[in-house]
């Protein structure tokens, strides 16, 4: 697994947000996979003891099944993305059925933010979806969601490709919650101790 994303490939692909601005020391925490309770009320009490807005790319069907956790996201007045309405992978998915779950999940929150689920995405999905939305990628993968990393494999990637600019991708899951409560507050702070300031994304 790729964990950092090279310039030079983010040049193939100019439809895409794989960073910010390289001039300023700010960079963009980003979320993915939830609103769900057994996570995501944690990761919002982070963010507000270290005043941080983040972004967060919700599954539909998870803001239906929680929308008291939702309404608490929204709350926070973090930016709020798309990530389909059940995770689907874009490569294993006809363009009508992944055009049709990606308008489900915009029924339950709209938004001008877009990232795929695992980075997979057709060429004609991301034309259709580029029409209305910013799709956003990333050049840091924590790989929280590995059960094979620890979370100071998680920490020790973040610093090592850290740059202005960068958007880092963490998980408000089940699956990545042992890695996540390892190594968020330690990136936090290693990023702030760098002299980095956290801001949401915008389309």
């Amino acid at each position: 697994m790729m964990y950092h994303v090279p310039e030079y490939i983010a040049r193939f692909f100019p439809d895409y947000l794989f960073h910010g601005s390289r001039k300023e020391k700010i960079i963009y925490l980003t979320f993915d996979d939830g609103p769900i309770p057994e996570v995501t009320p944690w990761v919002l009490d982070v963010l507000k003891d270290y005043e941080i807005q983040a972004t967060f790319f919700c599954v539909g069907e998870n803001i239906n099944k929680h929308p008291e956790v939702f309404e608490r996201l929204k709350s926070g007045k973090h930016a709020i993305g798309n990530h389909t309405f059940n995770h689907l992978n874009g490569w294993n998915t006809p363009k009508s059925i992944y055009l049709d779950n990606f308008n489900l999940s915009e029924k339950t929150h709209a938004t001008d933010l877009f990232r795929p689920p695992y980075g997979r995405i057709l060429k004609s999905q991301r034309e259709a979806i580029t029409q209305t939305h910013k799709v956003v990628m990333w050049d840091i993968l924590t790989g929280d969601y590995d059960p094979q990393r620890s979370p100071l494999d998680c920490l020790n990637t973040c610093k090592k490709y850290l740059k202005n600019g960068s958007i880092v991708v963490f998980h408000d899951s089940i699956k990545a919650e042992n890695n996540l409560r390892g190594s968020l507050v330690q990136f936090i702070e290693f990023a702030l101790s760098q002299g980095f300031r956290f801001e949401k994304l915008r389309a």
